[in-house]
């Protein structure tokens, strides 16, 4: 129901043969780059703020460009970024050349292409902020190309390392501050072969001998373990080695595939498989703490930069971003559909005559088949009892057992999403009621003031649509009962990592919690976090600790969910009786074993800088400076 931001999605494509041969066997030339272009937009998901492509042309002759990028703002990014390309590559045009003059001049064809898409999880927007970010240099060797995935939690440290190195970077923001780390480090790497080399060698041949020996390693190695936060980082030369680096926790998601044509990295595994065609098995997940390197010559390594540390991959990215067309998390959604189903029923009083089930928003279809294949599973365990019992007590005949046999559960489809909520032409109580009509509701499919509701969702964060829309909107049916299910635990911790979830107070679950305590009269409570947060910041890292888990500590989750529900209706609007349920913990880490990272819910943050932010934000909440993170 309440849409998520998620930094980001990147896409990787390294052609290993001569553009020659892609022409022969696929009909173009411009085989890479559109490869490229399904990646990004079967990733669309990821990123709708803006994007950005970058091409590396490794046989450019002097004078003519051979980095090339092109940006855009917006959700039709990819598509403006795409269609200015073409309208570039139809101007010179590349069916009236030879091989060599398209391999030497076609602007946006060549061997190394980049893509990403951008949600923002800073507040910084606008084009100067979307990647691939480009440090340029008249040597090749020493441009880079750049972008990722990822959100770093000592930005702060890391500008500062840069600026006593003597840089100046234009802009504050952890993509500029890496971007001038990683190209520090690369031209020190090619002072380390020039040194080599300048006795034997100078001026192109020089040249192309330092372009012919990088050691991305050697780049990638001073620089990462500086770096505290979730990444997905991908770099490229402009002479023609290429990189792609994945956090030691696994907290940020990247799968590769590789044949002796092509190395293709991205977000996702599901669309490497359908854009290259290729079965599971061939795509690889990228091991936390390794890096895939391509170098200019082509050949292909999977290095281990960092070393891989405690299993981190974030169990968000199962529940709620990435497409659910990957195997693994489909399965995963359905269980945790089925892993509600028992609070569900005592929601109901295991009456299922009387009970519609729906899902919103269409992100939630999965959990809803699992949660509807477990609750047939306790359909068929109340049919066996009410057969057994008629054949107890002699009732049981041809016209009963067709009575029970027949039931079935009652799936809906109650809500349809009908238009698109225009806020900057209503305000206050008039934007509220815009919000209440996002959608559309099937009328005649509840029983008014006898059955009950049940809706999933897969994640409720703020709580916000809940009671502008959701609710409201539900109570339209008349249903006696409303179940509002989430298909994920309470979201009680901001997320460091990649998610726009970074300010305290905007969590539903936080809210209530706070508003608990001053209720029961543990105000103390507040205050006395507080203070140890603040003391929290004078500690060493390793000594440092989440007291906002102290918050939460006295209650039960039921009693926070309950709380919730009370704040969603206090201003009598909805007529039905409501009830809120959420995924346990145990039940979320039951159906995802394999990505334990689940700080948003727990508050066990996998790096240091997670432990000192969370500190931070309470402290900002209790000042009352709520636009700080």
């Amino acid at each position: 129901m309440e849409i998520l931001k998620h930094e980001c999605g990147i896409a990787m494509v390294r052609l290993l043969k001569p553009l020659e041969y892609y022409k022969e066997k696929y009909g173009t030339y411009a085989y890479g780059l559109n490869k490229l272009y399904l990646l990004m937009e079967k990733q669309h998901n990821r990123g709708q703020e803006g994007a950005g492509i970058g091409v590396v042309k490794m046989h450019a002759y002097p004078g003519n460009e051979y980095v090339f990028r092109e940006r855009a703002l917006g959700k039709d990014a990819i598509q403006e970024i795409f269609e200015t390309v073409k309208t570039k590559i139809s101007a010179v045009g590349l069916s009236g050349h030879d091989p060599e003059w398209v391999d030497s001049y076609a602007p946006f064809i060549g061997e190394i292409y980049m893509g990403h898409l951008r949600y923002s999880t800073t507040g910084k927007s606008g084009l100067s902020y979307c990647h691939p970010f480009l440090r340029r240099n008249n040597w090749r060797s020493r441009n880079l190309l750049m972008c990722g995935n990822f959100n770093m939690t000592n930005v702060d440290s890391i500008f500062n390392g840069v600026v006593a190195c003597g840089q100046h970077p234009r802009i504050y923001s952890d993509t500029v501050v890496l971007l001038e780390q990683l190209g520090d480090a690369l031209d020190k790497e090619n002072h380390r072969i020039y040194r080599q080399y300048r006795d034997s060698l100078s001026g192109q041949k020089l040249s192309v001998t330092i372009e012919d020996n990088l050691d991305m390693t050697r780049v990638l190695a001073p620089t990462a373990p500086q770096w505290d936060g979730g990444f997905v980082i991908c770099g490229a030369t402009g002479s023609g080695d290429m990189f792609v680096l994945r956090d030691r926790h696994g907290i940020r998601p990247a799968f590769y595939y590789r044949d002796d044509e092509v190395v293709v990295v991205a977000s996702e595994r599901p669309v490497i498989q359908t854009v290259f065609d290729v079965p599971r098995r061939a795509v690889s997940e990228l091991t936390p703490g390794s890096a895939i390197i391509v170098s200019k010559a082509g050949q292909v390594s999977v290095t281990d930069v960092l070393g891989e540390a405690e299993n981190q991959r974030c169990s968000f990215e199962r529940i709620y971003f990435s497409r659910g067309s990957d195997a693994d998390i489909y399965r995963e959604r359905k269980q945790l559909g089925r892993n509600v189903v028992p609070a569900i029923m005592e929601s109901i009083d295991n009456d299922l005559v009387h009970s519609v089930f729906s899902f919103i928003p269409n992100t939630a279809e999965v959990a809803f088949l699992g949660m509807v294949d477990q609750l047939d599973k306790e359909l068929n365990i109340i049919k066996e009892r009410e057969i057994l019992a008629a054949q107890a007590d002699g009732t049981l005949d041809p016209k009963r057992l067709s009575e029970i046999m027949e039931r079935n559960l009652r799936v809906e489809k109650v809500a349809i999403k009908d238009i698109k909520l225009r806020t900057f032409i209503a305000e206050g109580e008039a934007r509220n009621d815009l919000a209440a009509h996002v959608y559309d509701v099937t009328y005649g499919i509840v029983e008014n003031g006898v059955d009950n509701l049940v809706v999933i969702d897969d994640s409720i964060v703020r709580g916000t649509t809940l009671k502008q829309s959701i609710l409201k909107m539900l109570d339209r049916l008349h249903p006696r009962k409303i179940v509002v299910v989430s298909s994920s635990p309470q979201v009680r911790y901001p997320d460091y990592y990649g998610i726009d979830m970074s300010r305290m107070g905007e969590f539903i679950a936080f809210r209530a919690a706070v508003e608990l305590l001053k209720d029961r009269g543990m105000e103390n409570v507040l205050h006395e976090t507080y203070e140890k947060c603040r003391q929290q910041e004078k500690l060493l890292d390793i000594e440092m600790r989440n007291c906002v888990k102290d918050i939460y500590a006295p209650f039960t989750q039921e009693e926070i969910s309950r709380k919730i529900v009370e704040m969603l209706t206090a201003d009598g609007s909805i007529n039905a009786e409501v009830d809120i349920i959420y995924q346990t913990l145990e039940g979320q880490r039951e159906a995802i074993p394999t990505c334990p990272g689940d700080w948003y819910f727990s508050g066990d943050y996998p790096t240091p800088g997670g432990v000192r932010l969370v500190n931070r934000a309470y402290v900002n909440f209790y000042e009352g400076n709520a636009d700080k993170r």
